[in-house]
């Protein structure tokens, strides 16, 4: 039986020490189905509303007992007796119940608990493992969606047919809001696009990370420290110093940049950039005002100079003028990603593909707030050729729920964080057990799904 028997949430501690939700769901007579949700830091305002107590006296105000007690009342009364194996009408009821466009009155924190709990719940009663039960709901999704036909699917035929291995996209050096702005950029990272098994891919990351580490160290910067995503924190003296360090670190593991390891950026630039005056403002660059078009020359010339295959919001989140050049000029060389541009959203993503701005997306669950929201944006963004990269928030716990999804739905890409805390490792080592488990079940694409890019 997949009927709900009881709800039940608590206020538990992310990565960063904060007050976070965590859900438990059960069916009859079997254990209960849990589920934690993550934060962030750098968050778009298009997002989902998290709600928080706003007490000072109590965490800064940063609790989530207003969230606990919205799961443990009203969604609990409406999902008891339910069947937790309908996921869509579970989402449904959750979006019903709430009742506003941001999720702001019972909170996308509860509601997220609620819906991938649910999820983790019918698993339970089925006695299937988390990948093969997200398997199922992706599968039962697809299936409902039967008539609409992919628009163009040329540059991600390789997503979504099956089971896969995801190609890692892995923090190396943390900047911006990550690691107390010593850098404007907020992420330098690595992708081993030229791996050929997932753990060949981890292997080759955790070698970097390493002699990156020592690297630093040598030349007199820290590298040991390190910023809320496990990247090193150094203090440097401008952003491209950051890349040509990365690439120092694939030379010294025996790696060929490009070819076996490519960069990978996360901008973030909405944290620097002045709407009044639609400019632009690095601390690389002193005073001076940076318009689109000086944003767009620097990272061309960036592409032009280092092994670069991923932007991530290179632009800001209301410069869509902005964002529509850079795709034009870059486009067709690198994934060009949207974060806080499309913050997981169906409407904002179909206003991407309509302009034809940007080219990938940033699938975050708790930037929509349900599971079958966030399936609905991905399978938008697979059937129009934009690569959906599933990722972690920030403030991340030991929830593995976004390894197992991303395998379950053949995504392409993940984006966790680095490799030197718990809660990023516990969603790479799921992922070697996945790899384990599901053999061919799961191939691993890695670099292969950006062949449509000229290099």
């Amino acid at each position: 039986m997949t009927q709900i028997e009881y709800v039940q949430a608590r206020e538990v501690f992310d990565s960063r020490g904060n007050p976070t939700v965590e859900v438990e769901i059960c069916c009859a007579n079997c254990r209960p189905g849990r589920a934690i949700v993550p934060s962030g830091a750098s968050t778009g305002k298009f997002e989902a509303v998290e709600l928080r107590d706003e007490d000072p006296d109590r965490f800064d105000g940063l609790g989530v007992t207003r969230a606990v007690e919205n799961v443990r009342r009203e969604i609990a009364d409406a999902l008891i007796g339910q069947d937790a194996a309908d996921q869509r009408a579970i989402d449904d009821r959750l979006l019903e119940l709430d009742g506003t466009e941001n999720k702001s009155r019972l909170g996308a924190n509860a509601i997220l608990g609620a819906s991938l709990a649910a999820a983790y719940a019918s698993a339970e009663a089925q006695q299937q493992s988390p990948v093969e039960r997200f398997a199922e709901i992706w599968s039962e999704y697809l299936e409902s969606q039967t008539g609409v036909e992919p628009i163009q699917r040329a540059r991600t035929s390789l997503l979504a047919k099956s089971m896969s291995l995801p190609l890692p996209m892995v923090n190396m050096i943390s900047g911006g809001l990550h690691a107390g702005r010593n850098l404007d950029f907020q992420d330098f990272l690595i992708l081993p696009v030229g791996a050929t098994s997932y753990r060949q891919a981890f292997e080759w990351i955790v070698t970097i990370y390493r002699r990156l580490g020592q690297i630093l160290n040598k030349t007199g910067h820290e590298g040991t420290l390190i910023g809320d995503e496990g990247g090193y924190g150094p203090k440097l003296s401008c952003n491209s110093e950051a890349v040509k360090y990365v690439v120092g670190a694939i030379e010294a593991a025996g790696l060929t940049p490009g070819d076996d390891v490519a960069i990978g950026l996360d901008v973030a630039s909405t944290h620097f950039y002045d709407a009044e005056s639609n400019t632009y403002h690095l601390n690389a660059t002193g005073e001076e005002a940076l318009s689109a078009d000086d944003v767009i020359n620097m990272l061309e010339r960036w592409v032009d100079t280092y092994p670069i295959v991923s932007i991530e919001d290179g632009l800001a989140e209301d410069d869509w003028e902005g964002w529509k050049k850079l795709t034009e000029r870059l486009g067709h060389r690198v994934q060009l990603i949207g974060d806080d541009l499309f913050v997981t959203n169906r409407q904002r993503l179909q206003q991407g593909i309509s302009s034809q701005t940007a080219n990938s997306v940033l699938v975050k669950l708790n930037q929509i707030g349900t599971l079958t929201e966030t399936l609905e944006t991905l399978r938008m963004a697979i059937d129009h050729g934009y690569w959906p990269v599933v990722s972690a928030r920030s403030g991340e716990t030991e929830d593995t729920t976004i390894a197992d999804l991303v395998v379950a739905t053949g995504a392409g890409q993940l984006k966790v964080g680095s490799v030197g805390r718990s809660e990023r490792l516990a969603k790479y080592n799921q992922l070697l057990r996945l790899e384990e488990l599901l053999a061919d079940r799961a191939p691993y694409h890695g670099g292969g799904i950006f062949s449509s890019l000229q290099r």
